[in-house]
């Protein structure tokens, strides 16, 4: 998944449970800037930042790492 999907659905959680951008960003410990470009797929969060956000939707992130297949 590319950053630009996270966001959008970022996005779309945020919008049905009617959080506003301000008060996400607020929760989450990030500026309002930072949570507009994440949205947008303009920005590289960390784990640490996407974690948070997901937390607070009620979302959880997971990353999976595979080996190459040879």
């Amino acid at each position: 998944m590319i950053i630009s999907e996270i966001g959008e659905l970022i996005k779309e959680r945020r919008k049905a449970l009617r959080v506003s951008q301000p008060d996400l960003a607020e929760m989450a410990g990030i500026s309002i800037n930072t949570l507009y470009k994440i949205e947008r797929g303009q920005a590289n969060p960390t784990v640490q930042i996407l974690n948070k956000i997901a937390e607070i939707l009620g979302m959880e992130v997971k990353i999976e790492v595979k080996q190459p297949k040879l």
